[in-house]
């Protein structure tokens, strides 16, 4: 039987940058803040991490860096998806030779893969590694959703945990745990949604959220964990305003607009993200305030 590679909550780190390079120091400290605050995985060079606008000489690097830095404290797992199934094995042999736990593997973008095309996708690269790989459904941003069928022609492969599901259908979830077998493991990818993928059986959170309040994250995900799902449900909802906040803008903009407001990093996008609209920078500073992470 397949075992997760993580349950809890995983924080979906942003990469700090400077005008022309990643910010390594705050990377550290971001990664300090993190394990001090019980984050129980790392997965650097994700969406939140604005891996598609990095060289891939950057990716490694930071990859490098973060499985170095966490130095076995929790497990490290890395993005490393393509819409090229070339291009992600690369990535994916490379990432586990950098000593990831982990790989996530978003589902090809742009292309808008048939579900056979799919499966045959995510065959190769998991044939390719040996690290096992998580998928990733996150059909807003890629244009294309996997099928619960697609996830149980999937599970058979011994090298693919399970999937990080960020597609915002409850319904393909349930359908999901009753085709799958145990061991195809669910993350949500939503933070708003934790507490009920949790309650259908999923075991954890790839969140954003974690990366401003990592012990929060770690709080709901271990009452799910241990069945307090009334506790659970206080946390979720008490969470709710700073969820909804860090979606105001497409992510990472605000997640990373509110680390900087924390002194953690600066606040510098890679094109095409950019800065937030003012108002919403300074409605998310109101937020920030009333959870106590800045002062007002």
């Amino acid at each position: 039987m397949k075992q997760p590679i993580f349950t809890g909550s995983g924080t979906a780190i942003v990469t700090p940058f400077t005008n022309d390079s990643v910010d390594y120091p705050a990377l550290g400290r971001l990664l300090d803040f993190q394990l001090e605050g019980g984050a129980d995985a790392i997965i650097v060079c994700g969406t939140t991490g604005e891996a598609v606008t990095m060289s891939y000489a950057e990716r490694m690097r930071a990859i490098e860096t973060v499985v170095r830095h966490v130095d076995g404290r929790v497990p490290v797992i890395a993005g490393t998806g393509s819409n090229s199934t070339e291009n992600a094995i690369t990535l994916s042999k490379d990432a586990v030779l950098a000593g990831v736990d982990g790989l996530l593997v978003v589902t090809p973008f742009y292309n808008k893969a048939t579900q056979r095309g799919l499966i045959r996708h995510y065959t190769a690269v998991a044939d390719a590694v040996t690290r096992p790989v998580i998928l990733y459904h996150v059909p807003s941003r890629t244009g294309v959703r996997c099928t619960a069928e697609t996830y149980a022609a999937l599970a058979k492969h011994p090298n693919i945990a399970g999937v990080k599901e960020a597609g915002g259908d409850l319904a393909l979830v349930q359908k999901t745990r009753e085709l799958c077998p145990e061991d195809f493991y669910i993350w949500s990818g939503n933070d708003d949604e934790t507490a009920p993928i949790m309650l259908f059986g999923g075991k954890g959170v790839i969140s954003v959220a974690a990366n401003v309040m990592p012990r929060e994250m770690h709080e709901l995900t271990a009452a799910c964990l241990r069945g307090d799902f009334t506790a659970a449900g206080r946390m979720q909802l008490q969470l709710r305003k700073l969820c909804e906040a860090l979606f105001w803008e497409v992510n990472p903009i605000p997640v990373k607009t509110a680390l900087a407001m924390m002194g953690y990093c600066q606040e510098v996008f890679r094109s095409p993200m950019c800065e937030m609209e003012p108002e919403n920078r300074e409605r998310l500073r109101t937020v920030l305030a009333e959870y106590g992470l800045i002062t007002g």
